[in-house]
């Protein structure tokens, strides 16, 4: 595919001596019956075992079987390929070294693909510890350093070695401690621990390593890479060139910051410290986040006028991701306060007793608050989510991991510092990491051993992407937010003009504006549904109109080309149902469980409703607007999950909180309980607010 793209490819390969191997067994059992066979009259031949097959004979007779097989593949792609053997001798003579580069270049210059291979017929044995001595000289002992060689003396742009392991890792992989080096540096080679070498061929992850460093000095980009599994890796070699991040990339420039790795890495270490501080003091450092808001707004609004003026410059923003984006000194001041509100909310989060039980005399047992862990959250242009996720983990004891979008980058660092400043209060300044390298979400994704949830804050897109990049990870958030309004027949006519106005027009692009506008029949043609017309086109809001209300009208506005769609503008679907019923109907196959709203003065309309409808949030004559975590109360909130399991409807600090069980016994074990045991089970449930201690003390 790359060469048919016009790059010019070369394939350093093994594979004769297996082969030649293959082959030569095949041949020489043949042989052996063939000749039992004449001696069937006479004595049995006793030995029909194989002999050891010399290295060199397995050679010359497994290169045309390999040459066939790479003809055959690169047939069906009408691509031509030639065979090279060489030997060491060749780069040591001048003028074979001249021959060899000059056919190399006059095959690419023909559009043909050279299969390069030693000439393991002749060759002699390696010479130990006779490579590595200096640029020009390396020892050809292996496929690695033939293909180091090659690269150098063709001034090639990139190697890509591949290997049956994902890459270079700083300990044998399948070891406990063993991390995969996503970037490595001539000087880091002290810290890496190779295993065995290969259990085929004559290399080994340690010859590679050598091989590459040496291409690397020689002005060559190198890349070590899984290419085993055809069904993960399939794609692994266009995945490399299209600088993905895919196995091990050699670099001899090291940057200044940390690696995304090393970011997540202190992020879970000192949040373990954040989780062990008393309330008080997180609390603490969220209200000293809240008063660093106000105190350094001139900082924060002068660095979010860059990303506003660099924004309206590149002119690809729509208009609801530039208010978003902007900041104002309102908005920091709503900030404040929603922070000082999670500050006293993390006063009983981490650690809270939720359940008490005796199971036996001196047994006791405790289900507690705990934090997740570590969270990813990625957002896009939206700067006030830098603080208000900040105190949510903050709150809860969590680490984070930020990767804000490109727009709001100034805002995001200045946002960040601040951050780090507050949670410097008691030595966790760590906590909190930002990314600000050019990590894809895929790559970030990656990081499943470390990373125990993923929260997106963006476009329906952007969720989607994440959920299906996120192999292992849980994503708390909802995809859509294909918000229903249903007018009821017994509704009244100014409880529905304020709620559709707020609905939709209060904020289009949140994700909690209303999308699909469902009135009943009944109020066609009265002066409800007129009022409600007009409400619309005064508000500008453009109507698309569901296939049964296009039916009723004479000249209808545009239809709607879909029944489930987010418009995040003044937009909106107008349909018609007959019922209650066929309003739930409706919302169920065409919502996606976010927030669906009733308007109707009919309270049995209204509780059936409620307790039919499965959305994250359901609300009787009260605006879709109000599915918010700071309108809940819950002073922020982290994201809007439609999830079924875990956290429903606005995130707050609840929905970054999970459990552990504590057992505290006197020596107890499970044989105590048995037929033959002398203890018996109690599960009494103890009062949550008294202590197990004070229990202790009254038994």
């Amino acid at each position: 595919m790359l060469q048919n793209q016009g790059r010019e490819m070369m394939i350093v390969t093994s594979g004769a001596v297996a082969f030649g191997k293959q082959r030569l067994r095949h041949e020489i059992l043949l042989s052996q019956s063939v000749r039992q066979a004449l001696h069937s009259g006479h004595s049995q031949l006793k030995d029909m075992s194989v002999p050891v097959l010399e290295a060199r004979a397995c050679a010359a007779a497994g290169q045309s079987g390999l040459m066939a097989l790479y003809e055959a593949m690169f047939t069906q792609y009408s691509t031509c390929t030639a065979q090279v053997l060489v030997t060491n001798l060749d780069f040591h003579d001048d003028q074979k070294r001249q021959n060899l580069n000059s056919t190399l270049q006059e095959l690419l210059r023909m559009n043909i693909v050279p299969i390069i291979n030693t000439n393991d017929a002749v060759v002699p044995p390696p010479e130990p510890n006779s490579d590595l001595q200096g640029v020009n000289v390396i020892s050809i002992k292996d496929n690695d350093s033939l293909a180091a060689r090659l690269a150098v003396e063709m001034k090639a742009d990139l190697l890509i070695a591949l290997s049956d392991v994902e890459g270079l890792y700083n300990s044998p992989p399948g070891t406990d401690d063993a991390k995969l080096i996503d970037i490595f540096y001539p000087g880091d080679q002290q810290s890496i621990t190779y295993g065995t070498k290969s259990r085929v061929g004559i290399g080994g992850m340690e010859a590679k390593v050598k091989a590459a460093l040496w291409a690397l000095q020689g002005g060559t980009s190198v890349v070590i890479a899984n290419g085993t599994n055809p069904k993960v890796t399939g794609h692994v070699i266009t995945d490399i060139v299209e600088g993905k991040k895919v196995g091990t990339f050699f670099s001899e420039i090291k940057p200044a910051g940390p690696s995304v790795e090393e970011q997540t890495e202190m992020a879970r270490n000192s949040g373990r410290t954040l989780a062990s501080l008393h309330p008080d003091q997180r609390s603490e450092i969220i209200c000293h986040l809240a008063d660093l808001l106000t105190e350094r707004k001139e900082d924060i609004l002068a660095a979010n006028k860059m990303d506003m003026d660099l924004a309206v410059s590149a002119g690809h923003l729509p208009s609801a991701m530039l208010k978003r984006l902007s900041l104002s000194p309102a908005k920091l001041n709503s900030l404040a306060i929603g922070l000082r509100q999670i500050a006293v909310s993390a006063q009983d989060s981490v650690g809270r007793v939720l359940r008490r039980t005796r199971v036996a005399h001196n047994l006791e047992l405790e289900q507690i608050t705990v934090p997740i862990g570590l969270l990813l959250v990625i957002f896009e242009a939206r700067p006030d989510c830098l603080p208000q996720v900040s105190a949510l983990s903050i709150a809860s004891g969590n680490a984070l991991l930020l990767k804000g979008g490109k727009e709001a980058s100034s805002t995001n660092r200045v946002l960040h510092q601040l951050t780090q400043e507050a949670l410097s209060l008691h030595g966790v300044s760590q906590a909190v990491q930002l990314v600000s390298t050019r990590e894809e979400v895929e790559d970030l994704c990656r990081l499943d051993k470390m990373i125990d949830l993923i929260i997106p804050r963006g476009s329906s897109q952007l969720v989607r992407d994440i959920q299906r990049a996120a192999k292992g990870i849980p994503v708390l958030g909802h995809s859509e937010g294909i918000c229903h309004v249903y007018v009821d027949a017994d509704a009244s006519a100014d409880k529905v003009m304020k709620i559709v106005r707020d609905s939709k027009c209060d904020y289009p692009a949140a994700c909690n504006a209303m999308e699909t506008l469902l009135v009943h029949r009944d109020i066609l043609r009265t002066p409800l549904f007129d009022q409600i017309i007009d409400l619309l086109r005064t508000e500008r809001v453009k109507i698309h109109a569901g296939p049964r209300f296009a039916s009723y009208l004479t000249f209808s506005p545009s239809e709607a080309k879909s029944l489930r769609t987010e418009y995040g503008d003044l937009e909106c679907c107008m349909e018609v149902v007959d019922s209650m019923q066929e309003a739930v109907d409706h919302i169920h196959k065409y919502g996606s469980s976010h927030t669906d709203v009733i308007i109707t003065d009919n309270e049995d309309t209204a509780e059936q409703f409620l307790q039919q409808l499965d959305s994250a949030c359901v609300f009787w004559n009260a605006s879709s607007r109000f599915a918010d975590g700071y309108r809940f109360g819950l002073g922020a909130e982290v994201g809007i999950s439609t999830a079924r399991i875990h956290a429903r409807g606005p995130v707050g600090l609840e929905g970054l909180l999970t459990t552990k069980w504590v057992l505290r016994g006197d020596g107890h074990t499970a044989a105590d309980f048995s037929e033959h045991g002398n203890m018996k089970y109690l599960h009494e449930n103890l009062p949550v607010g008294q202590s197990l201690a004070g229990q202790r003390d009254s038994n």
